[in-house]
């Protein structure tokens, strides 16, 4: 096994997906490396709302100060989903909720401990819009979670929104029964991947649920070394998966170390990790081939071409 190197080299991460060479057009998109957000819609996070996660702080909900202190150690992005995806982002890791006394009864909104201020069904627009601007370039739509869908109105919500995908995105969809390159993609028109993370679902125009790789540890060292063992040991073939560089906040009481810090916030930390993990993601690469890269605080630190050049060296057989 060899590689070789694509003599063309992409100019525009706003498109850069039309810019790879040729020889990449006929590969399926689960062998190519493909940069993604991780909380995509976290720099939304509305801190007037009440608190959802952590389990130990949603009584603290009431407390202006305490939801100030959430809000610093969620938001994992910066900038809008358009911003990000002109920055060349291409996976959206979209976390789904609806309010409890919401008075309309299928609005939803997305949501990292906190929810966010703008809804579900305008970021879905937003993203339909920019794809149309953009044939060329393949998105891929992660939903999943749905809290606040309770076994009364569960049903019902998933109706409402996967009706709403499927009437939106339309022949942009890209089916699950297809195994998609960037050729057929283009041939068809069809520029949209909705991964839905529903057990029940059945909908050919919609695909399950995208394995995501994450260390679950605020240590960088630590992050390294687990996905290091999961790609070398359980990567998947011939389907989507994700390797995620997101450092994660406790969920039970360690959570306090980090949040009570007065000048801290989740970004700070975030930045001072990004390089190294970059580094980290060159020298696995060149033992697993990656497929998704997600991060946070994507527009920042070369985040985005250093897994796009990915592509630049694709495996050949001798």
């Amino acid at each position: 096994m060899f590689a070789k190197k694509a003599k063309q080299e992409v100019t525009s991460y706003c498109d850069w997906m039309s810019q790879l060479p040729p020889e990449l057009h006929n590969i399926p998109l689960f062998d190519l490396t493909i940069p993604g957000s991780h909380d995509s819609m976290s720099y939304d996070l509305d801190v007037n709302s009440s608190i959802i996660e952590p389990d130990i702080l949603k009584i603290l909900s009431k407390t202006c100060c305490a939801r100030k202190m959430v809000r610093r150690w969620a938001v994992t992005q910066e900038e809008t989903i358009t911003k990000q995806l002109d920055a060349g982002v291409r996976y959206l890791d979209l976390r789904i909720a609806r309010k409890a006394r919401d008075r309309d009864p299928t609005r939803l909104y997305f949501y990292h401990g906190l929810y966010t201020r703008t809804d579900v069904e305008t970021v879905l627009r937003a993203i339909h819009d920019w794809a149309e601007r953009h044939p060329k370039e393949i998105l891929i739509l992660a939903l999943s979670n749905f809290q606040g869908f309770d076994k009364a109105i569960g049903a019902q919500l998933h109706k409402h929104l996967i009706s709403f995908i499927l009437t939106l995105f339309g022949a942009k969809l890209i089916h699950i029964r297809d195994t998609p390159t960037l050729r057929s993609c283009w041939a068809k028109g069809r520029n949209i991947i909705v991964s839905y993370d529903y057990p029940t679902l059945q909908h050919g125009e919609l695909w399950s649920k995208i394995l995501y790789y994450y260390a679950d540890s605020m240590d960088t060292t630590m992050v390294e070394s687990k996905l290091s063992h999961m790609l070398e040991t359980a990567k998947p073939v011939k389907c989507f998966f994700v390797c995620g560089l997101n450092l994660t906040l406790p969920a039970d009481a360690r959570i306090l170390k980090y949040i009570l810090r007065l000048c801290g916030n989740f970004a700070k930390v975030a930045q001072r990790s990004l390089p190294r993990l970059l580094r980290w993601v060159k020298q696995q690469a060149a033992k697993t081939p990656m497929n998704i890269v997600a991060s946070d605080l994507v527009t920042r630190d070369d985040f985005v071409p250093t897994v796009v050049k990915l592509n630049a060296w694709r495996p050949v057989k001798a």
